[in-house]
């Protein structure tokens, strides 16, 4: 199983950032699975942002929960994270990961079966 992360380098302040993440190698759906959305802004942690589960249902970090969606178009194997109202302090490498498990709040890789290769968004005018 492969995950890719796609979407825009840079983003203005305010804008709403989209990002793709697609998976090959299996279906999304082929058994009950967890892809979530995690970040790493410049010189700090991991910072879980998000899950939807192969059911549909979403789960969201509180602290994000007023400007993050996450939908899925299982037909295409892609799952896609929205963050509104985005500021300089999103300025991140995101990922887009697999679980088994629900794992809410959780960072620590080895938890998840597959992650991206993260991809940079910056956040700036």
């Amino acid at each position: 199983v492969h995950l890719q992360e796609s979407g825009p380098g840079l983003v203005k302040p305010s804008q709403t950032l989209s990002l793709t993440c697609t998976v090959s190698g299996g279906s999304m759906t082929t058994n009950y699975y967890y892809w979530s959305w995690i970040r790493q802004p410049p010189g700090k942690g991991l910072e879980w942002m998000g899950t939807i589960a192969t059911s549909g249902s979403t789960y969201y970090s509180p602290s994000l929960k007023s400007r993050t969606s996450i939908f899925a178009d299982t037909a295409n194997d892609q799952f896609t994270l929205q963050l509104r109202s985005v500021a300089p302090e999103d300025t991140a490498v995101y990922y887009c990961a697999r679980s088994t498990k629900l794992l809410l709040g959780v960072t620590e890789a080895a938890l998840y079966d597959y992650w991206g290769q993260g991809t940079q968004v910056t956040v700036s005018s």
